[in-house]
């Protein structure tokens, strides 16, 4: 401990000036070494950078350009009831770290004192002699006091101020927690809703099936009719037809599945919320993808995990100081009097000031054993904090390396969804010129509808990767230059009712 005691008139001013020198006991926090890799497999260099909670994240929602999920996201950021528990924890924090620093200044009571009391003359003597005998005489009086009285304990070991740090690192660690979730639910209601829009696609598309199915099991019965088909053809045909049509059951539940989710994430009950099937048209947005240095000051999960380091840190230095004495001062002052109407006299008031000192002698070890569990639980928050940045990395290589071979896939596929097109086409001219029969224009065009289903299902694996990786780099880019006010409520949650 590092203490320099300057000295003035005042002996109150001495002990603040003592105060304000003294180096708090405990390690001061640093951030500890982390390997970073000079590059990724799938992007250029990547170097590291410090958490900042204060870059805007923006409304990274909007880059799929669709305005019903921009209203969803609105109403769940609004509604969302796990969302409003961890904004009541965020507050939680912030008035835990206004009590930690309030233990910093002097606790100031006022009091106030009215007693009357009677004695009996057998416990006093009476001076000068009384015509009142000793049975008979009796002592009545009333006293009144009105004293404030201060206590402050001087910090002079630093256990008061590393609780305060602590106090703060864990309310920037509740507003990261309260981030992490805002993240989480606005990729939740992404990815939900793509795979509500994704299924109206595939209900589309094995509706379409359904006709062709029908229309090829009716012409079949007419084959059979004129003895060009066999009843094993039939049975085949009708077979298909059955189990698309049971497919379809099965999207229709799992789209009333999807409704139902998406409508508690934006915090609506099930029976009032409605999404209706509409044309999606999906587009799949452009991802610049920055530096480390920005990726670790958005995710909001590093920089908790950060914060909860700083504070395990300090709780170092609040076991260490477990090994100096406290000291305390105290004081009053106010007025007492027996009688009220000369209580306010200035001949009548009292003052009191003090010093305290309390130190442990013998405790069987039990300060060094905190210290002990206190660094053991900072070594572990480290290790934490070192996964957590490795599993950085790999979310972020792995959603880049996904979306780098899904639009290749999707360019395949849709090559592939032009060639049964263009197969369907030469098809039908075929059967037109009489070179084809209708079965196998019907079979085309059921080829080219389970090739659009799988390019369907390709474009809605792209979308999802694309969430994963936005949450992977933290949230939006497009306002990370930025800077929320710090100390403003928007930097963290909404204000609750």
């Amino acid at each position: 401990m590092v203490c320099a005691l300057k000295i003035a008139s005042p002996a109150g001013l001495a002990v603040f000036v003592l105060l304000a020198a003294c180096e708090p006991v405990g390690p001061n926090y640093a951030r500890p070494e982390v390997a970073i890799p000079a590059q990724l497999t799938e992007a250029e260099p990547w170097q590291v950078g410090v958490p900042q909670d204060t870059i805007g994240r923006g409304d990274w929602w909007t880059v799929f350009e669709d305005p019903m999920l921009n209203g969803l996201q609105v109403e769940a950021i609004k509604q969302n009831p796990d969302l409003k528990a961890v904004a009541a924890r965020v507050l939680q924090a912030q008035a835990l770290a206004g009590i930690s620093t309030s233990y910093l200044y002097p606790e100031i009571n006022a009091g106030g004192l009215a007693q009357r009391y009677a004695n009996n003359s057998n416990f006093v003597t009476l001076v000068p002699p009384s015509p009142i005998t000793a049975n008979e005489a009796r002592i009545t009086s009333a006293f009144k006091a009105v004293p404030l009285y201060a206590t402050y304990e001087i910090d002079f070991w630093g256990r008061l101020r590393r609780q305060s740090e602590s106090a703060r690192a864990e309310m920037g660690a509740s507003i990261a927690a309260y981030q992490t979730a805002l993240l989480t639910l606005n990729g939740e209601v992404a990815q939900t809703y793509f795979e509500v829009r994704t299924t109206d696609e595939l209900i589309r598309i094995i509706t379409e099936s359904i006709t062709l199915h029908r229309n090829t099991l009716n012409l079949f019965k007419a084959r059979r009719v004129d003895g060009l088909s066999s009843d094993i053809v039939l049975s085949d045909v009708e077979t298909a037809l059955r189990t698309t049509e049971a497919q379809a059951q099965t999207l229709e539940a799992q789209r009333i599945k999807l409704a139902n989710k998406l409508a508690v994430l934006v915090g609506t009950n099930p029976e009032q919320f409605a999404i209706g099937k509409q044309p999606y048209g999906r587009s799949i947005p452009s991802i610049p993808v920055g530096l480390p240095s920005d990726l670790l000051q958005r995710r909001p999960d590093v920089a908790r995990a950060e914060r909860e380091l700083e504070a395990y840190n300090a709780q170092i230095g609040v076991a260490v100081a477990a090994y100096f004495p406290t000291i305390a001062l105290t004081s009053s002052v106010g007025f007492e009097s027996y009688s009220l109407s000369t209580l306010v006299n200035p001949l009548n008031n009292i003052w009191g000031v003090g010093l305290s000192l309390f130190q442990q002698i013998f405790n069987a070890g039990r300060i060094g054993l905190n210290v002990e569990r206190t660094r053991a639980a900072y070594q572990e928050r480290v290790a934490l904090y070192q996964a957590l940045l490795l599993k950085v990395f790999q979310e972020v290589e792995t959603a880049l390396a996904g979306l780098r071979l899904m639009n290749q896939q999707a360019r395949y596929q849709q090559q592939a969804v032009a060639s049964a097109n263009r197969t369907v086409l030469l098809t039908s001219q075929r059967f037109q010129q009489g070179l084809n029969s209708m079965v196998d224009v019907l079979i085309a065009q059921r080829a080219a509808l389970a090739s659009q289903a799988v390019a369907i299902q390709i474009t809605n694996d792209q979308l999802m990767t694309t969430v994963a990786l936005i949450k992977a780099l933290g949230g939006g880019w497009q306002d990370r230059a930025q800077q929320i006010p710090e100390g403003s409520p928007s930097m963290w949650a909404p204000k609750l009712k």
